[in-house]
């Protein structure tokens, strides 16, 4: 409630403070030869209605009358009835936003696999939102007038979460944090959240702790820290360190800390691996887009019992089976963490001393659904992921999944164009042919 001294109506500045703020009422009292004249309101409408808003007329104050509490509690019930979602659902409910100088088919398809990333995190997705722009705002991504309209969307269908598919700089996500009460995140933050999730083993824990650090030491900011002294005299640096410095100290102590780990860790898989080597085993691992269905693939070949869910990066940490052959012979079978395009630097150089594991397999199986409308494009991330590793020239053989969901015609075309086998992880009646490659590429060659 405030005053406008010229007995003026709700200017657009009261009506936006209205719905980025969540305000009951907003009011303005009109003054008059020193008087209050009339008073102005306005309240957010439900979900769904004509309006966002309804701005009232102006009432002159000695008559204006409203039970507000009785007003609110029934408009809060109103509310309530058109959310997109039932009350007692807890989990993060997400709007996700797309700013992009890229073709808009490029973007819908990135802001597809977002919205698998989200369901991976159990993360609800109440909306989408498309900017393609000719030159990317430095300080919001997009416009502010934009992003305003954006988080008071998000406000209105419930939201508690953004999360941008473009990464964030550090002055990025302060200046749009600045703007809504609502949690800022982009697409790596989410990567690195599932990553955290699922990781089971010593190894993929530490590999995603260093991620996550790593992304967080140059975003961490000076918010609610400035000028708190929480150290100093004998052990520490002087009197007047602030907890900022502090935080940012331990983070790199740890980070340190987790690579002295992740160095000894690597060491033990140096020996593992040197042993395979002396039983002279050949070794194939499966690599793939994720969710490609390369956990379910190696349970099927080897009757085991690997962790499998239809989700992105069901499994984060490396299974090994054995796979026995005719003639007394066995391979290891190794499955790996799934590729993404645009993998965050951080956890790509987190996960190498894992990937680089791939330097030791004599075959490649590249497993790639091919129910998938955007297969292709994985199949090029993927590739994108072999150079970077080092590993473009190293043998493999390209294997198409999940063809129960595709037609026999569209199958069979595919599997040619791309010189190709194709299987069916859930049927181990379609494995033959796959079998007979690893074999020929594996001991044929060495007969």
């Amino acid at each position: 409630m405030h005053t406008h001294l010229k007995d003026e109506p709700l200017s657009q500045d009261d009506l936006t403070d209205l719905a980025l703020l969540r305000l009951d009422i907003i009011a303005a009292i009109g003054v008059k030869d020193y008087l209050p004249d009339n008073i102005y309101t306005a309240h957010l409408m439900p979900q769904g209605s004509e309006k966002p808003m309804d701005v009232s007329p102006p009432v002159n104050f000695y008559r204006f009358n409203l039970d507000f509490t009785s007003f609110i509690e029934s408009l809060e019930e109103e509310m309530d009835r058109k959310r997109l979602f039932d009350r007692r659902d807890l989990r993060e409910k997400a709007i996700l936003i797309s700013v992009s100088t890229k073709p808009k088919y490029e973007q819908e398809d990135s802001l597809e696999e977002l919205k698998e990333l989200a369901f991976s995190s159990d993360v609800l997705v109440l909306d989408a939102v498309i900017q393609r722009t000719k030159e990317i705002n430095p300080k919001y991504l997009m416009g502010e007038g934009k992003l305003k309209d954006v988080i008071i969307n998000a406000l209105n269908k419930g939201a508690t979460l953004l999360i941008f598919d473009q990464d964030l700089n550090p002055s990025q996500v302060k200046e749009i944090g600045e703007l809504t009460e609502l949690k800022v995140i982009d697409r790596s933050q989410l990567i690195l959240d599932i990553f955290a999730r699922r990781a089971h083993s010593r190894d993929g824990k530490v590999q995603v702790e260093l991620a996550q650090l790593k992304y967080r030491l140059p975003r961490l900011t000076g918010k609610g820290t400035a000028m708190s002294r929480l150290m100093g005299g004998i052990g520490g640096r002087g009197p007047g360190e602030m907890k900022l410095e502090i935080d940012r100290r331990r983070v790199r102590d740890r980070i340190t800390l987790l690579e002295k780990e992740l160095k000894s860790l690597s060491e033990a898989r140096k020996q593992r691996k040197q042993r395979r080597v002396e039983k002279r085993i050949p070794i194939v691992s499966i690599i793939g887009y994720t969710n490609a269905g390369k956990s379910t693939l190696l349970n099927s070949l080897t009757r085991s019992g690997v962790f499998v869910e239809e989700k992105m990066f069901a499994t984060l940490d490396t299974a090994s089976r054995r796979l026995r052959f005719p003639k007394e012979r066995d391979v290891i079978i190794t499955d790996t963490v799934g590729f993404i395009r645009d993998l965050p630097k951080d956890l790509m150089t987190a996960f190498k001393s894992t990937l680089e594991e791939l330097q030791d397999a004599d075959l490649l199986l590249h497993l790639v659904d091919i129910s998938n409308p955007r297969f292709e494009q994985q199949m090029e991330s993927v590739e994108n992921i072999l150079r970077e590793l080092n590993l473009s020239d190293k043998k493999r053989i390209i294997v198409f999944n999940k063809t129960d969901k595709v037609t026999e015609d569209e199958i069979k075309n595919i599997a040619l164009r791309y010189n190709a086998i194709h299987v069916s992880a859930l049927r181990q009646s379609t494995f033959n042919p796959l079998l007979d490659v690893i074999e020929k590429n594996i001991w044929d060659e060495k007969i």
